[in-house]
């Protein structure tokens, strides 16, 4: 029996290059596009957040979408593929946002069909990502890796929002065109030459004869079948709902935590994108923390992975409460602190997710790991997608109802803070160890005789 050789450093970079390009074409999309139709073409701002909500919304392919990588064996196809696809939808989305000055109905049309694309494209990349990373990350790895790819994913959004904005400058929209169009053909040509022989060959796991078995029972075993049986494996299915919850929660406040310290707290423009700053810092310092204690030495010693997983919600519910409370008191309350406390918790935790993620991603029945990650990243997509309109939606509810500014931020807050509570539960439960199921197909029964491993 042959083994796939575990990735190294010098792999786990590679991935993050693709990740940072894809995060480069996306933040063109999300937030480039967003500003122009907003401000330049004085569009509606929901505009926009429908087009965003929407490339969450395909998301929900993402199961399907693994469960082809699952049957191919192969990865590799899936990223370049997805980038391609990504690309496309990113260059067909500046063209739509120019052609909305002369004709809006098309324009927006266009909009629609390329966005659905970014999602499409953004679906098949990540998810074979995630899978390849699972699959070949070694265990003392996972954590590190996860805070390496994530961060350059961060990176890319950083660079090409500065990159591309001095190269917008003056605006017009042929320029907005052929901004994102390099942008996008730079971001495929790199990502294609990152995963160039990363993956390898399909690596043989089993016998000539016990591998033409496995390959007919699973090519007989349809997508519905397939979900229907990952979603029936306990830790799978607590997973996917911890997932949910926590990026529901993670995401809904991300919308509102400025207006709150504005219109409560009277804090200024600038005062309050300075605090959305702080966030982020804090946020990058909590994978760190993750990656840190999840690595070398001190592997061990600081917590597991699950624990700070479960401590990452408690503390970021705690950060909510802090909020909440933060409403009632006025200006007199440590909001720097307490914005900072919930970014390193929201770091935390979510690094510490994905590292469960690629943990569990190869635990019950193998050969399914692309249609679990895939569930998990549709379960995350249309989370993110639901939070922002949850989060200004049950704030606007709030205000009609209570009609009083800071009671309504501040049950909104609480709301936030009950759902990271519950993500907590729900981490509990999957960091608990269950006796595996016992599984009578013939696929099954033949990878975990030799150990599940790649």
């Amino acid at each position: 029996m042959t083994t796939a050789t575990p990735f190294g450093w010098l792999q786990i970079v590679r991935l993050g290059l693709i990740q940072a390009c894809l995060g480069a074409v996306v933040v063109m999309t999300t937030s480039t596009l967003n500003r122009v139709m907003v401000v330049e073409l004085a569009l509606p701002a929901l505009l926009p957040g429908f087009l965003v909500g929407l490339h969450y919304a395909v998301q929900i392919v993402r199961p399907r979408l693994g469960y082809g990588a699952d049957r191919g064996k192969r990865c590799t196809p899936w990223m370049v593929g997805g980038m391609a696809v990504l690309a496309v939808g990113g260059c067909l989305a500046a063209i739509a946002t120019a052609w909305m000055a002369q004709d809006r109905l098309q324009g927006i049309a266009l909009a629609i069909a390329a966005f659905l694309l970014i999602g499409l494209g953004v679906s098949a990349c990540g998810t074979s990502l995630l899978v390849l990373m699972s699959k070949r990350v070694p265990d003392a790895l996972r954590a590190p890796a996860a805070t390496t790819v994530w961060m350059m994913m961060i990176m890319g959004f950083a660079l090409t929002a500065v990159t591309a904005g001095k190269w917008l400058d003056p605006y017009s929209p042929e320029r907005l065109v052929m901004v994102t169009s390099c942008v996008s053909l730079v971001a495929f040509l790199l990502s294609s030459l990152s995963v160039w022989r990363l993956e390898g060959r399909p690596v043989e796991l089993v016998s000539c004869e016990q591998n033409a078995q496995v390959a007919a029972s699973s090519s007989q075993t349809a997508f519905s079948k397939v979900l229907k049986e990952v979603w029936q494996e306990p830790q799978a299915r607590r997973f996917t709902i911890f997932v949910f919850l926590s990026m529901l929660a993670y995401s809904a406040q991300d919308l509102i935590l400025e207006p709150f310290a504005g219109a409560v707290l009277q804090m200024t423009p600038g005062e309050t994108t300075q605090l959305s700053g702080l966030q982020h810092g804090a946020v990058l310092l909590g994978m760190l923390s993750v990656a840190v204690a999840g690595s070398g030495w001190a592997r061990g010693r600081f917590g597991s992975v699950q624990s700070w997983m479960v401590g990452g919600c408690l503390v970021s519910g705690l950060a909510m409460g802090g909020l909440c409370l933060a409403g009632l008191h006025g200006a007199g309350w440590p909001l720097r602190a307490n914005v900072w406390l919930l970014g390193v918790a929201n770091g935390a935790f979510s690094i510490a997710a994905i590292s469960t993620m690629m943990r569990l991603a190869r635990e019950g029945t193998s050969g399914r790991e692309g249609t679990r990650m895939g569930l998990w990243g549709a379960a995350q997509g249309i989370a993110f997608g639901l939070g922002g309109l949850v989060g200004t939606g049950a704030t606007d509810l709030a205000r009609h109802v209570i009609q009083q500014l800071d009671l309504a931020y501040a049950s909104v807050f609480f709301f936030e803070m009950l759902l990271f509570v519950a993500s907590a539960w729900w981490a509990v439960q999957v960091a608990t160890p269950r006796a595996p199921r016992a599984s009578s197909n013939l696929s099954n029964a033949s990878w975990a005789s030799q150990g599940q491993q790649p």
